[in-house]
């Protein structure tokens, strides 16, 4: 999974939250650091400015073009290490080694967004794909073609939060009946006539193609599958810092954390609580969000959301 938006009003590369994913990572010269989400190497990058010569990097991402990025940025860096994985594949990619900190930036990246081929917005009209790694899995085209009308709105209203997903849904399937939904442009027309009323400053779409692309990647269960595994892979003392762009992904995130800094409940009360039952993590803080400069700067910003942990001696 890339990592978010990172483009600036100028189109410069404008990684989010930066300076305070560094701070929460705490980077060390000499220690070993992994960015799950490369995207297009914005916090990779910035990673890399603060090791020494012996520091290294594990740089990962599901999508092809974020791993040609990364060659072309860092392929000569020899503390550098370039992975097309899914980063739900941290204890294969990891073996056995132990990271001084892990950096997950969430969501899609700006060239994700801004490619009509990759299908993932309906701005420009393209290939219905949205897959972050276009040569596996089921396209969002795919899926709709075949999909049942209450599948289609289970996933529209339950990644998209979307309040018209069945009136949605119901549109896509008679849509489909005549021509196959194949295009951004297209299902986008379709999703506009179904809802009644948009909302101000927000096209009717967006939440419907936010879901899709959350179904088509399995992004909610690639969080909740990398997380645990995550702190797995931390030294004691390492970071672990999630930056989160919805609320579904920072909910997951939030409720993780929580449970991973506290006492499993069920041993509440006794005496000596096992090692497997005690806190992993020490939470760093509250949540951290963009500020208005960077905002202006960065508007893709705006609902960024950081957070922050420590892995605690087991």
């Amino acid at each position: 999974m890339s990592g978010a938006p990172e483009i600036g009003p100028g189109g410069e590369h404008a990684p989010v939250l930066l300076e305070a994913a560094l701070d929460a990572l705490a980077v060390r010269a000499d220690g070993f650091y992994v960015d799950a989400t490369f995207g297009r190497g914005g916090h990779a990058g910035a990673i890399l400015g603060r090791l020494g010569e012996k520091g290294k990097l594990l740089a990962i991402d599901r999508d092809p073009d974020a791993i040609a990025a990364a060659a072309r940025q860092f392929g000569a860096d020899h503390r550098a290490t370039i992975t097309q994985a899914r980063f739900s594949e941290l204890p294969r990619l990891m073996a056995g080694c132990k990271a001084d900190g892990i950096l997950f930036d969430l969501g899609v990246s700006s060239p994700q967004l801004d490619d009509p081929n990759r299908g993932f917005s309906f701005l420009r009209d393209g290939p219905l794909d949205m897959r972050m790694d276009p040569g596996h899995g089921e396209s969002a085209a795919d899926w709709l073609a075949h999909a049942t009308m209450r599948e289609i709105a289970t996933v529209i209203s339950r990644y998209g939060e979307e309040r018209h997903a069945r009136r949605i849904a119901r549109a896509i399937v008679g849509a489909r009946s005549g021509t196959p939904v194949t295009t951004t442009g297209r299902l986008a027309s379709v999703i506009a006539g179904a809802v009644p009323r948009s909302e101000p400053g927000r096209h009717p779409a967006t939440r419907s193609f936010q879901a899709l692309r959350i179904h088509v990647n399995r992004e909610l269960d690639e969080i909740e599958h990398a997380l645990p595994q995550a702190v797995d892979a931390l030294a004691a003392g390492g970071r672990l810092v999630v930056i989160s762009f919805h609320s579904l992904e920072d909910r997951i995130v939030k409720r993780f954390m929580r449970a991973a800094s506290r006492e499993d409940p069920a041993w509440a009360g006794f005496p000596k609580v096992p090692p497997q039952a005690q806190p992993r993590l020490r939470l760093l803080g509250r949540a951290v969000f963009a500020g208005a400069a960077e905002v202006a700067r960065n508007p893709r910003a705006r609902s960024a959301v950081l957070r922050a942990a420590e892995r605690l001696a087991s």
